[in-house]
């Protein structure tokens, strides 16, 4: 349940972030784009619909080879490094970048439990090489 929830979250995250990511990026981060040179709105869009199409398209990976990840090591070893780089990535900016919103904290958590779940469970799953 945990990995499908994580994986839904990111493909509808993503394709929210894709198609609205102005709203995205002032709801959910409190940016408020108007304030930048409209250069510099331009790099911050396009990075971050970018980015967003990269969290989809990880979504759709999770989903279409979901047997793949909790079966097989190559697989499983791919997703759980992927989802734990993005805690480190998290845990990172919290030391360089400051204390992000509460909002942060709980995807945080929730990505950390999840590779902490999905390990646990696939170490039972995964077939011997």
């Amino acid at each position: 349940m945990l990995f499908y929830s994580y994986v839904g979250l990111l493909i509808l995250a993503g394709g929210w972030g894709v198609v609205f990511g102005r709203i995205d990026q002032s709801r959910l981060l409190g940016l408020d784009l108007e304030r930048l040179e409209p250069r510099v709105q331009a790099n911050v869009m396009t990075q971050y619909r970018f980015l967003r199409a990269v969290e989809l398209g990880f979504g759709l990976f999770a989903f279409v080879y979901r047997d793949a990840i909790h079966r097989r090591r190559p697989y499983n070893r791919l997703f759980l490094f992927t989802m734990g780089t993005g805690v480190v990535g998290r845990g990172l900016s919290r030391i360089l970048d400051g204390s992000p919103s509460a909002a942060m904290y709980v995807f945080g958590g929730w990505e950390l439990l999840g590779v902490g779940v999905i390990f646990a469970h696939t170490r039972t799953t995964i077939e011997q090489d």
